[in-house]
This record gives C-alpha cells, sequence and structure tokens, in this order.
C-alpha cells in the first residue's frame, strides 16, 4: 500500500487496515486525496480509490467504481460512485441514479464492525451481476456523454454553482417546442402516440430507460418512424425540454404498498436531478403511481417551484365526468363547473367551481339537491370507466397542449395543496387549475363544501402519513 490516509481521520489505524485490505483483493485500485462537494455545498478534503470490479453478466465485465472514505470511516459507509468512460452509458436502477452515485442495502446497514470496505465491494459485485449498471453507447450518443460525464466531475470535485451551469446537449432552442416522455412501457408509449396526435410538439424524445437494446414498443415506434419522434437511453437527448412527463414505475418485488411506492421513489431518485438539469424551465407532468406521492417527490428531488410540478391527477376522471353530464344526462348548464377533485380511486370528490344564484333559501336548496342528484348518476357511470394506458396518455396530450400553447385552459390536476381547504402539510392534490407556459398560473377557487372539505382534509392526512414514512 503506497499511501495512508491524513492524520483528519479520526481511527487512522482501522482505516489503513481496511485499505491494505482492499489493495490487497484488488491491487488495481489507486488511492489519492480530493475534494468532495456534499449536497448542502460544503466541501472536504477525502480519501477516495478508483478501480474496476469484476463483473459477469453474460459476458465479463470490469466495472468502474469509485469510493470516498469519510473522515469518520469505519464507523460511517463511503459515498460510491461509478466511473464511465465516455463510451459507456449509466443504466439508472434502483441501485443507481443517473450521476452514477451507488445505492446498495449493505450501506443503508452499514455497522462496524461487521461491514467492512472487502464486504461492500463483493455485495456491489452481486448487485451489478443482477442489473449491469452500465451499456455501450453509439458514437452519437458518446459524445453527449462525455458532456454528463465532465458535468459530474464537477459534482464530484467540487464545481457545484448550479446556477452558473451551462446548457448541454447542445443548442438553446428557443421557442421550438420540445417535449420528453421518460419511460418506454405501454404508458410511456401511448403519451408519445397522443402528443404525437395533437401535434403540439416539434420533437417528442422518448426516454428508454430498460435495460439491453430497445424492444417492445419501441421497436415498432423506430420501425414504423413516427414524425418528430426520438428514442434514446440517453438523458442529454431530453436537454431544453418544454414539458417532462414521467411515465415511470418500479417493477421490484416489493411485498408491501409502502415497499412499492419506495421502489418508485428509489428510481425517481435517479431520474428527476438529471431531467431536471438538462431542462431547466421545464413543467414537469407526472403520471407514475400513485400520483399525488410521486408529484411531491419530483417537486423535492427538482428543486423547481411548484407551479412547474403537476401531477395527471383527475384531470381524466374529470373531463369524462363534464362529458357524462352533457351528453348523457343533459346537464350541460351544471358541466361547465363541475370537477373530480382529491385523491385519484376511490376518495376522488365531485366539486364545483360556482354555483347559480338563486332568489331564496329554499330554491337555492332545491338546486343543491337536483345538482347533487346528478352528480351521484354521473358517478355512477364513471365508476365503470377504467384508466387504460392510452386514455391516460390522451389526458397527458390534452395537459401538455394547454401548457405548450398557453391555453389558460382549466384543468383538475395534482397541485401543492397547501393552504386551502386548510390543509397545513405539504401534499399534492386534484384541483382544479389554470394551465399555461410556466404551469400552473392560479388555482380556481371552489364553492364552499363542508362535506368536501372534510374528504380533501382525510385525504390530505393519509397521503402525509405515507409521505412520512418514505426515504427521499
Amino acid at each position: 500500500l503506497i499511501f495512508s490516509p491524513p492524520s483528519q481521520y479520526k481511527f487512522r489505524d482501522l482505516t489503513i487496515e481496511e485499505l491494505k485490505n482492499v489493495s490487497k483483493a484488488y491491487p488495481n485500485f489507486t488511492f489519492s486525496m480530493n475534494t468532495y462537494t456534499f449536497k448542502d455545498g460544503s466541501q472536504k478534503d477525502l480519501l477516495n480509490f478508483s478501480g474496476t470490479v469484476p463483473v459477469k453478466y453474460g459476458n465479463s465485465y470490469n466495472i468502474p467504481i469509485c469510493l470516498w472514505i469519510l473522515d469518520s470511516h469505519p464507523f460511517a459507509p463511503p459515498i460510491c460512485f461509478l466511473k464511465p468512460t465516455a463510451n459507456m452509458g449509466i443504466s439508472v436502477g434502483k441501485h443507481v441514479d443517473a450521476r452514477g452515485r451507488i445505492y446498495l442495502p449493505y450501506l443503508q446497514n452499514w455497522s462496524h464492525p461487521k461491514s467492512t470496505l472487502i464486504g461492500l465491494i463483493k455485495e456491489m459485485i452481486a448487485k451489478f451481476e443482477e442489473e449491469l449498471p452500465l451499456y455501450s453507447l453509439s458514437s452519437s450518443d458518446a459524445a453527449r456523454q462525455s458532456e454528463l460525464l465532465s458535468y459530474i466531475a464537477k459534482i464530484t470535485e467540487g464545481e457545484t454553482d448550479m446556477k452558473s451551469r451551462s446548457k448541454i446537449g447542445g443548442k438553446n432552442e428557443g421557442c421550438f417546442n420540445k417535449i420528453t416522455v421518460v419511460g418506454a412501457g405501454d404508458l410511456g408509449i401511448a403519451c408519445v402516440l397522443a402528443v404525437a396526435a395533437k401535434g403540439v410538439a416539434d420533437k417528442v424524445v422518448l426516454l428508454d430507460l430498460s435495460e439491453g437494446a430497445a424492444k417492445g414498443g419501441t421497436i415498432d415506434l423506430e420501425i414504423f418512424a413516427v414524425p418528430n419522434v426520438e428514442i434514446s437511453k440517453d438523458f442529454s437527448a431530453s436537454a431544453d425540454s418544454k414539458v417532462v412527463v414521467l411515465t415511470v414505475n418500479s417493477l421490484g418485488n416489493a411485498q408491501t404498498y409502502l415497499e412499492v411506492i419506495q421502489g418508485n421513489v428509489d428510481l425517481f431518485r435517479g431520474i428527476i436531478p438529471a431531467v431536471s438539469h438538462y431542462s431547466q424551465n421545464a413543467v414537469l407532468v407526472v403520471a407514475s403511481h400513485p400520483v399525488e406521492v410521486m408529484t411531491f417527490v419530483s417537486w423535492k428531488l427538482s428543486s423547481f417551484p411548484k407551479n412547474r410540478v403537476i401531477g395527471v391527477g383527475a384531470n381524466l376522471d374529470s373531463e369524462r365526468f363534464q362529458y357524462i353530464l352533457t351528453n348523457l344526462l343533459k346537464a350541460e348548464v351544471l358541466a361547465k363547473d363541475a370537477w373530480i377533485i382529491g385523491e385519484q380511486g376511490e376518495e376522488k370528490v365531485p366539486s364545483w367551481t360556482s354555483c347559480n344564484v338563486v332568489a331564496n333559501q329554499t330554491d337555492a336548496m332545491a338546486a343543491r339537491n337536483s345538482r347533487e342528484m346528478v352528480a351521484n348518476r354521473a358517478m355512477e357511470v364513471l365508476k365503470g370507466k377504467g384508466q387504460r394506458s392510452w386514455s391516460v396518455g390522451l389526458s397527458v396530450a390534452d395537459l401538455t397542449e394547454s401548457i405548450l400553447k398557453d391555453k389558460r385552459k382549466v384543468h383538475s390536476v395534482s397541485t401543492l395543496a397547501k393552504g386551502c381547504c386548510s390543509i397545513n402539510s405539504e401534499v399534492f392534490l386534484s384541483l382544479p387549475c389554470i394551465l399555461g407556459t410556466s404551469g400552473v398560473i392560479e388555482m380556481v377557487r371552489l364553492e364552499e363544501d363542508p362535506l368536501v372539505q372534510e374528504k380533501l382534509q382525510s385525504s390530505a392526512g393519509s397521503i402525509h402519513d405515507l409521505q412520512q414514512q418514505l426515504k427521499l
């Protein structure tokens, strides 16, 4: 071993012993001292070592990694990154985010003396053999990847002035209407086709985050050459998007509902920072489940203002509700002020943004009873309508059109509900909002109804309790 940690390391002898073991098992590793910048902007000179670990995934691969050793080692886990070369792309997954940061159960459960660097590297190899973290890039993608790698290098070497970041991924496309859809499952492809059919975007990028070569629907998109649609596995292809649509859902082996949501959170942790970096002025439209929680997660991870992070929420249900009132129940006067709001699923509730002025209290009561009866009938019809991928895709295209064309149209979308209906927690619920190029321009005032407010407060409470159990 040719390197010893400096005196700032509190448990220097223990650290040296660990490094000797690593050097013996992996002689290709090199050791050095460099400046590491933490999330809060603070910096510290830390020991780090870089090298490759052998991984068998069909063939044998040498996966380049870099581990930063904290000065409280071995009582604190190291900070781990992939170190891809310019011709390697990062496969974002449950163990790796878009910057190459590595997350493992071994790190989360780190406890000296049971946990060691050798044990960590062994688990890293085992997890990488289940889900290969890197893939080979084409020559064109490699050029864009090299720009991303230079940005990552600045993060890990101390240059983190986000306000001075230059745009990566090409020219500033000005008023060019570009949309990125993240996720190439059925919902993602449905969104691409619906947006393309609307004709509101000059370009639609489909980010396919699945492993290996393009498969399924993405192959069909390439075969039939849908106009103005690009398929990519590289986040830099999303640069300068006006709208970014999130459709991904974790397909892990979760056993409980909380584990399912945590899987989605882990997935978003690798996606949101990347897309928000490349499209810093975009509106994020979240279609992943559960939409209220994942919109909150997107807002937190992106650091975007609340008006530029929305969920698809009850937009589809509201459009259907108004259609049923107008065309099936012949209640067109009521339909224009009718909305489905709150939480997606069984807890959604009909509401109104205005009511007709009547001469006296008796007439007002009769009008309210009549309206509620019609609303109940409409809700019964609505129950029989499931939400297929293509129907959600059409709803996403509807929202996208209002944003890109600055239509100032009212939609029921998931938005930050704090301050509405006496809700004091940071939760997202569907509420009628005016949408434009900056996302939510204004929230439309709802008619006061104690029962509706009670249901919204109940939904807010349960969602907040769920969010408190998640690890962001």
